[in-house]
Protein backbone atom coordinates (compact mmCIF):
# COMPACT_ATOMS: atom_id res chain seq x y z
CA UNK A 1 0.00 0.00 0.00
CA UNK A 2 1.28 3.44 -0.96
CA UNK A 3 0.66 6.56 1.10
CA UNK A 4 1.07 10.19 0.04
CA UNK A 5 1.49 12.58 2.96
CA UNK A 6 1.07 16.36 2.86
CA UNK A 7 3.01 18.40 5.42
CA UNK A 8 2.88 22.11 6.16
CA UNK A 9 6.15 23.15 4.48
CA UNK A 10 6.68 24.18 0.88
CA UNK A 11 4.64 22.04 -1.51
CA UNK A 12 6.30 21.39 -4.88
CA UNK A 13 4.45 21.87 -8.16
CA UNK A 14 1.85 19.14 -8.54
CA UNK A 15 3.55 18.05 -11.77
CA UNK A 16 6.41 16.70 -9.65
CA UNK A 17 4.21 14.42 -7.58
CA UNK A 18 1.15 13.78 -9.75
CA UNK A 19 2.23 10.22 -10.55
CA UNK A 20 2.50 9.54 -6.81
CA UNK A 21 -0.90 11.13 -6.24
CA UNK A 22 -2.48 9.03 -8.98
CA UNK A 23 -0.98 5.82 -7.57
CA UNK A 24 -1.59 6.50 -3.88
CA UNK A 25 -3.86 4.16 -1.94
CA UNK A 26 -3.93 6.46 1.07
CA UNK A 27 -3.85 10.26 1.32
CA UNK A 28 -2.91 11.81 4.65
CA UNK A 29 -2.63 15.49 5.57
CA UNK A 30 -0.41 16.23 8.54
CA UNK A 31 -2.22 19.09 10.32
CA UNK A 32 -1.54 22.27 8.30
CA UNK A 33 -0.80 20.13 5.27
CA UNK A 34 -4.60 20.01 4.91
CA UNK A 35 -4.49 23.64 3.72
CA UNK A 36 -2.20 22.61 0.85
CA UNK A 37 -4.46 19.68 -0.04
CA UNK A 38 -7.53 21.92 0.00
CA UNK A 39 -5.81 24.50 -2.21
CA UNK A 40 -5.01 21.77 -4.73
CA UNK A 41 -8.54 20.38 -4.61
CA UNK A 42 -7.35 17.13 -3.04
CA UNK A 43 -9.44 15.42 -0.36
CA UNK A 44 -7.25 13.50 2.12
CA UNK A 45 -8.53 10.28 3.60
CA UNK A 46 -7.23 11.47 6.98
CA UNK A 47 -6.18 14.75 8.57
CA UNK A 48 -4.01 14.02 11.60
CA UNK A 49 -2.18 16.21 14.11
CA UNK A 50 -2.63 18.34 17.18
CA UNK A 51 -4.65 20.77 15.05
CA UNK A 52 -2.64 23.84 15.96
CA UNK A 53 -2.33 24.78 12.26
CA UNK A 54 -5.59 23.45 10.90
CA UNK A 55 -8.96 23.99 12.54
CA UNK A 56 -11.53 21.41 11.43
CA UNK A 57 -14.79 22.87 10.17
CA UNK A 58 -16.88 19.76 10.62
CA UNK A 59 -17.70 19.70 6.92
CA UNK A 60 -14.58 17.81 5.78
CA UNK A 61 -14.90 14.63 3.77
CA UNK A 62 -11.82 13.44 5.62
CA UNK A 63 -11.50 11.54 8.88
CA UNK A 64 -10.10 13.90 11.52
CA UNK A 65 -7.61 12.29 13.89
CA UNK A 66 -6.72 14.74 16.66
CA UNK A 67 -3.59 13.74 18.53
CA UNK A 68 -2.35 16.19 21.12
CA UNK A 69 0.84 14.29 21.96
CA UNK A 70 3.55 16.96 22.15
CA UNK A 71 6.36 14.39 22.09
CA UNK A 72 5.72 13.69 18.41
CA UNK A 73 5.39 16.13 15.54
CA UNK A 74 2.70 16.02 12.87
CA UNK A 75 4.81 14.06 10.39
CA UNK A 76 5.48 11.39 13.00
CA UNK A 77 1.74 11.17 13.62
CA UNK A 78 1.03 10.89 9.89
CA UNK A 79 3.66 8.21 9.31
CA UNK A 80 2.43 6.23 12.33
CA UNK A 81 -1.09 6.41 10.94
CA UNK A 82 0.14 5.24 7.53
CA UNK A 83 1.81 2.25 9.16
CA UNK A 84 -1.34 1.47 11.12
CA UNK A 85 -3.24 1.45 7.82
CA UNK A 86 -0.74 -1.08 6.42
CA UNK A 87 1.17 1.32 4.16
CA UNK A 88 4.53 -0.07 3.08
CA UNK A 89 5.57 2.83 0.82
CA UNK A 90 5.27 6.54 1.62
CA UNK A 91 6.01 9.75 -0.24
CA UNK A 92 6.05 12.96 1.78
CA UNK A 93 5.60 16.41 0.23
CA UNK A 94 5.88 19.64 2.21
CA UNK A 95 8.40 18.25 4.71
CA UNK A 96 11.02 20.85 3.78
CA UNK A 97 11.09 24.59 3.16
CA UNK A 98 9.92 27.52 5.29
CA UNK A 99 11.19 27.01 8.87
CA UNK A 100 14.63 25.41 9.01
CA UNK A 101 13.98 23.85 12.43
CA UNK A 102 10.93 22.06 11.01
CA UNK A 103 12.98 20.78 8.07
CA UNK A 104 15.73 19.48 10.36
CA UNK A 105 13.18 17.82 12.62
CA UNK A 106 11.52 16.14 9.65
CA UNK A 107 14.87 14.81 8.44
CA UNK A 108 15.27 13.30 11.90
CA UNK A 109 11.81 11.75 11.48
CA UNK A 110 12.91 10.35 8.12
CA UNK A 111 15.80 8.65 9.87
CA UNK A 112 13.47 7.32 12.56
CA UNK A 113 10.83 5.85 10.23
CA UNK A 114 12.96 4.77 7.28
CA UNK A 115 13.48 1.21 8.60
CA UNK A 116 9.73 0.76 9.06
CA UNK A 117 8.85 1.22 5.37
CA UNK A 118 9.92 -0.60 2.25
CA UNK A 119 10.33 2.81 0.66
CA UNK A 120 10.09 6.26 2.23
CA UNK A 121 11.26 9.52 0.75
CA UNK A 122 10.65 13.26 0.72
CA UNK A 123 9.87 15.14 -2.46
CA UNK A 124 10.25 18.90 -2.72
CA UNK A 125 10.61 21.53 -5.43
CA UNK A 126 14.33 20.87 -5.73
CA UNK A 127 15.06 17.24 -4.94
CA UNK A 128 13.93 13.74 -4.18
CA UNK A 129 15.42 12.91 -0.79
CA UNK A 130 16.18 9.33 0.24
CA UNK A 131 18.02 7.60 3.02
CA UNK A 132 19.85 4.78 1.29
CA UNK A 133 21.08 1.41 2.47
CA UNK A 134 24.44 -0.11 1.57
CA UNK A 135 24.97 -1.47 -1.00
CA UNK A 136 22.93 0.86 -3.21
CA UNK A 137 22.55 0.66 -6.98
CA UNK A 138 20.20 2.64 -9.23
CA UNK A 139 19.94 3.72 -12.85
CA UNK A 140 20.09 7.45 -13.61
CA UNK A 141 20.23 9.53 -16.72
CA UNK A 142 23.88 10.60 -17.11
CA UNK A 143 24.34 14.20 -16.03
CA UNK A 144 21.82 13.94 -13.18
CA UNK A 145 22.71 16.27 -10.30
CA UNK A 146 23.05 14.41 -7.01
CA UNK A 147 24.31 15.18 -3.52
CA UNK A 148 25.34 12.93 -0.66
CA UNK A 149 24.91 14.08 2.93
CA UNK A 150 26.00 12.32 6.15
CA UNK A 151 22.77 12.66 8.11
CA UNK A 152 24.24 10.95 11.16
CA UNK A 153 27.20 13.34 11.11
CA UNK A 154 29.72 10.90 9.68
CA UNK A 155 29.56 8.20 7.04
CA UNK A 156 32.61 5.95 6.93
CA UNK A 157 34.07 3.65 4.31
CA UNK A 158 32.11 5.13 1.43
CA UNK A 159 32.88 4.05 -2.13
CA UNK A 160 30.96 5.42 -5.11
CA UNK A 161 30.93 4.43 -8.77
CA UNK A 162 29.30 6.24 -11.67
CA UNK A 163 29.76 9.76 -10.25
CA UNK A 164 31.90 12.57 -11.62
CA UNK A 165 33.72 12.88 -8.28
CA UNK A 166 34.03 9.33 -6.94
CA UNK A 167 35.05 8.21 -3.47
CA UNK A 168 37.07 5.14 -2.56
CA UNK A 169 36.76 3.99 1.04
CA UNK A 170 36.34 7.63 2.00
CA UNK A 171 34.65 9.56 4.79
CA UNK A 172 31.92 12.17 4.64
CA UNK A 173 31.77 14.26 7.79
CA UNK A 174 29.83 17.39 8.64
CA UNK A 175 32.15 20.38 8.89
CA UNK A 176 34.95 18.60 7.03
CA UNK A 177 33.87 16.94 3.81
CA UNK A 178 30.49 16.57 2.15
CA UNK A 179 29.29 15.13 -1.12
CA UNK A 180 27.24 18.00 -2.48
CA UNK A 181 26.80 18.97 -6.14
CA UNK A 182 28.05 15.82 -7.81
CA UNK A 183 26.86 14.43 -11.15
CA UNK A 184 26.23 11.00 -12.61
CA UNK A 185 28.50 10.02 -15.48
CA UNK A 186 27.20 6.50 -16.02
CA UNK A 187 23.73 5.02 -16.26
CA UNK A 188 24.24 3.02 -13.08
CA UNK A 189 25.36 4.59 -9.81
CA UNK A 190 26.69 2.29 -7.09
CA UNK A 191 27.30 3.36 -3.50
CA UNK A 192 28.64 1.31 -0.61
CA UNK A 193 29.48 2.43 2.91
CA UNK A 194 30.41 0.74 6.15
CA UNK A 195 28.97 2.96 8.86
CA UNK A 196 26.56 5.89 9.21
CA UNK A 197 23.31 7.18 7.74
CA UNK A 198 23.62 8.50 4.20
CA UNK A 199 21.16 10.85 2.57
CA UNK A 200 20.92 10.89 -1.22
CA UNK A 201 19.41 13.97 -2.86
CA UNK A 202 18.54 13.62 -6.53
CA UNK A 203 18.09 17.14 -7.84
CA UNK A 204 15.43 17.97 -10.40
CA UNK A 205 16.59 19.22 -13.77
CA UNK A 206 14.50 22.38 -13.57
CA UNK A 207 16.45 23.59 -10.53
CA UNK A 208 19.98 23.00 -11.79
Amino acid sequence: MKALIFCDGEIPPISLFKSHLDNADLLIAADGGAHHANYLGIIPDFIVGDMDSYEPTGTENSVIVKDGDQETNDLEKALSLALNKSATHAVVVGATGQRLDHTLKNLSVLLQFHPKFSDLFFLDRYSTIHLIKSPFSQHFEPGTSVSLYPLSGTVEGITTKGLQYPLTDGILKNGEQDGSSNKTVKKTVEIEFKKGDLLLLVNHKSTE
